[in-house]
């Protein structure tokens, strides 16, 4: 009886954070601010601002200043000159791995974005199956773990990853990525996004709520 309790503990756990419509909120879901996340997984900038500001962003989350959501887009897989699946791929891998838990999402999207597994822009990687899953070996909560495994093999967050996908397309003030709004607005230096902490914090700070 003990043992079926546990089962069903960790069953109920894993329906709270299975993927849901379109909607990847990680944080404090009741701190008052928002910082939205737009990114391709196949984007080389993406991959940029990962290196030089993810850190500052996990920090925020991890204090509380601002909750994140997250829309994930996959227009460079339709791009003529370099056609492909490894964004869609990618993003049902990470589907895959919010089905395990927020922090293996987070974990996750941070290792394949690392300098070392990022492929370059016109290199489809991210379309083969064992790369994802390669590089989920480098993830403590993925690694080894054959539900995960299955999940990439067989496409179980496919589905997911493109009606996330059409949420992306159908944002109509964003159309490149990386891109961010703090609580609706957008983040913008000049015509660019911010790419670095010294251009990313202030712009944060002067759009939080009181």
């Amino acid at each position: 009886m003990a043992d079926g309790g546990r089962e069903e503990d960790v069953r109920q756990a894993r329906q709270r954070h299975r993927p849901q419509g379109t909607t990847v909120v990680i944080g404090d879901k009741k701190a008052k601010n928002t910082l939205h996340v737009y990114e391709d997984m196949r984007c080389p900038v993406c991959a940029q601002f990962e290196k030089f500001t993810g850190p500052t962003v996990l920090k925020d989350i991890k204090d509380g200043t601002y909750k994140a959501q997250f829309t994930m887009g996959t227009f460079l897989d339709d791009n003529k000159q370099m056609p492909g699946a490894g964004s869609k791929n990618a993003l049902s891998a990470l589907g895959a791995a919010l089905n395990v838990s927020p922090q293996a999402f987070m974990d996750y999207k941070e290792a394949l974005y690392a300098p070392k597994n990022h492929p370059q822009e016109t290199d489809d990687a991210f379309a083969n199956d064992q790369k994802l899953i390669d590089v989920a070996q480098q993830v403590k909560e993925l690694k080894g773990n054959t539900a995960f495994e299955k999940a990439v093999k067989n496409g179980t967050y496919d589905r997911w990853a493109l009606a996330m996908s059409k949420s992306f397309n159908d944002t109509k003030d964003v159309d490149s990525t990386p891109s961010f709004k703090m609580n609706g607005k957008k983040l913008l230096v000049g015509q660019n996004p911010p790419m670095t902490p010294d251009q990313f914090t202030p712009l944060v700070k002067q759009n939080l709520k009181k």
